[in-house]
């Protein structure tokens, strides 16, 4: 993984001495509570519905067993509400009497983020200070800014990739951070880049998408996708060229960001990203970036073109780490997963191919009942760390998923790695299957939500954990979402869940059909609502007929996004509402 060089250091460690400062002037009643707001915000602390939130970056994903101890220290120590706090948030959910603190814990986002909920802002530049010590910060995690660079969680080890693109999310990283030409933005701005043929960064649902690709003389470049995002409108990013050589893709990016710097709307926070500009101007769009990068070219163009030997720098600090000698190709008994078997079913759905043969890229997955999902616990995370250590030379990846990836595992330590880490939970077989679920904080936390998202998560999660059930029906995206901000990616899943708000009452929608790209989805698209929402009693009941229908259409082998796509949307509409119906006669 990269490894910080001094500079970087103390950048994030100054950071974190100018942030104390303002927290300090803020409690001492000399810095106000608005001038001190775009401060906190662009060290990545929010304050929700109850008490502060922070979002630590995870640049592309990468993670070292020595940062995530970090995080765990974090999360038992700061991650603990004040009593009072606490109990009003218990009153508003409507769970009085409850005594005990909540555990507390780390969450995995979507965008390869850790946040935290329950840390009381006087101890913030605490944290500050510790997440420094271990090159880690909340810089640009909000506000109008380009944001953390995301990526594939196998970046650098896939068998599939066409180049490694975590060179080219750091410097991207390092050209973003605090640029002062796009430190304020009409709006955030996201980017994915992905290195390889199968797209796991969801890439076309970003503001931004860069997948590397080679020319037919060999030659490395970008397909450069931008205006994608979900929210209010979801959008499909539109690809602006198919090909651009790499040596130019900051200065691509700086004339993509200056024409939406400068045409992008500022009147209302609602048509202010970039997929409505892109929208709005269509063909005109394309062209005003074109001539802005002419112009780049022509004038400073030199200052941002990158050259091999940059490029090679940045690329030294991802140097593999050295793996024990061991067997070249593991043994045919170790790979067997010919049964229905716990080990040959975490073999299926958990491990990956690996660029090395000799070697496997495993997911240690954090869904299970009793907890939302993404969500790791101090202990989690420490057992996490310690099976990096121990079998992934001390280094992790957050998923798109919402879970950690070890990618660095020799093929002939798998029996030992799925024992190890059946002893800490983190060896369930479900990777990719219904109950592998993403889902935002919602309405429990968040002050933007329209409805609770982690109460359906939690119905539907107790419903469905017979892995021979979730083994039959497949692989199967559900994403959940408590508001239309799609924070929980409801757009993308094969089944997707909106919480939304009725005269103060909690209701969801349901769409079918969502996709974020990858071979088993197809490309990128929005899922279709189904019909009018449901309550929160009636989501179980709606999916299970949903997914029961699946079962009575579907041909041999066939995916449950493929069954709905050969069948059209009809027919499950039809079971969703009748479901609805019989939960209205019960009632």
């Amino acid at each position: 993984m990269y490894r910080y060089t001094e500079f970087d250091r103390q950048f994030v460690q100054q950071r974190a001495a100018q942030y104390r400062d303002q927290l300090q002037r803020h409690l001492s009643g000399t810095l106000g509570a608005d001038e001190f707001r775009p401060l906190r915000l662009q060290n990545g602390w929010y304050v929700q519905r109850h008490a502060p939130m922070l979002r630590v970056a995870v640049p592309y994903g990468e993670l070292s067993s020595r940062q995530l101890r970090a995080l765990a220290r974090i999360a038992r120590e700061y991650d603990v509400p004040e009593s009072a706090v606490y109990q009003a948030a218990m009153a508003a959910q409507g769970r009085l009497g409850t005594t005990s603190l909540p555990r507390q814990h780390a969450h995995f986002t979507t965008r390869q983020n850790v946040q935290y909920n329950w840390i009381p802002l006087n101890r913030s530049a605490d944290v500050m200070d510790l997440l420094a010590s271990v090159d880690m910060h909340g810089i640009q995690t909000s506000g109008n800014c380009i944001r953390n660079i995301t990526s594939d969680e196998r970046a650098g080890i896939a068998a599939d990739e066409v180049a490694d693109p975590r060179p080219f999310c750091e410097i991207l990283r390092q050209w973003s951070t605090l640029h002062p030409e796009f430190a304020f933005l009409p709006r955030k701005f996201k980017i994915a880049v992905t290195g390889a043929t199968e797209d796991r960064a969801a890439s076309a649902w970003h503001d931004v998408g860069l997948q590397l690709r080679r020319a037919n003389d060999g030659g490395l470049g970008f397909r450069v996708q931008v205006g994608g995002g979900m929210g209010r409108t979801p959008v499909i990013a539109s690809v602006v060229r198919e090909f651009l050589p790499w040596s130019q893709i900051l200065n691509y990016l700086e004339a993509v960001v200056r024409v939406y710097n400068r045409f992008g709307r500022r009147d209302n926070m609602y048509k202010a990203r970039i997929k409505i500009l892109v929208k709005a101007l269509g063909p005109q769009f394309v062209d005003e970036v074109e001539a802005e990068f002419a112009h780049i070219l022509a004038h400073d163009g030199a200052a941002h073109t990158l050259s091999e030997a940059e490029l090679a720098r940045v690329s030294a600090l991802f140097e593999a780490p050295t793996i024990s000698d061991g067997p070249a190709l593991p043994s045919p008994q170790l790979l067997a997963a010919n049964d229905d078997g716990p080990y040959s079913r975490w073999l299926r759905q958990n491990v990956a191919a690996h660029k090395n043969p000799a070697l496997r890229a495993v997911t240690l997955s954090f869904k299970r009942v009793g907890a939302a999902p993404g969500d790791a616990s101090a202990a989690e995370l420490e057992a996490a760390a310690d099976l990096a250590e121990r079998f992934s030379c001390g280094e992790l990846r957050v998923t798109h998923d919402q879970n950690l990836l070890l990618p660095w595992v020799r093929a002939i330590d798998l029996p030992a790695l799925w024992h190890a880490a059946s002893q800490h939970g983190l060896a369930r077989a479900n990777i990719r299957l219904l109950s592998d679920m993403i889902a935002c904080p919602g309405g429990d936390f968040c002050a933007l939500a329209n409805a609770r998202s982690l109460p359906i998560a939690a119905a539907i999660m107790e419903r469905y954990q017979d892995l021979d059930e979730l083994h039959d029906l497949g692989e199967i995206d559900l994403h959940i979402s408590g508001c239309i901000n799609s924070c929980g990616h409801h757009h993308s899943g094969h089944i997707g869940i909106l919480g939304v708000d009725k005269d103060g009452q909690e209701w969801y929608q349901v769409t079918l059909g969502g996709s974020d790209g990858s071979s088993l989805s197809g490309p990128a698209t929005p899922g279709k609502v189904v019909g009018p929402s449901f309550s929160a009693a009636e989501v179980p009941e709606v999916i299970e007929a949903v997914l029961d229908q699946y079962r009575h259409l579907r041909q041999p082998g066939e995916s449950f996004i493929a069954t709905l796509r050969r069948s059209g949307p009809d027919a499950f509409k039809a079971a969703a509402h009748g479901a609805r119906q019989s939960e209205q006669r019960v009632a």
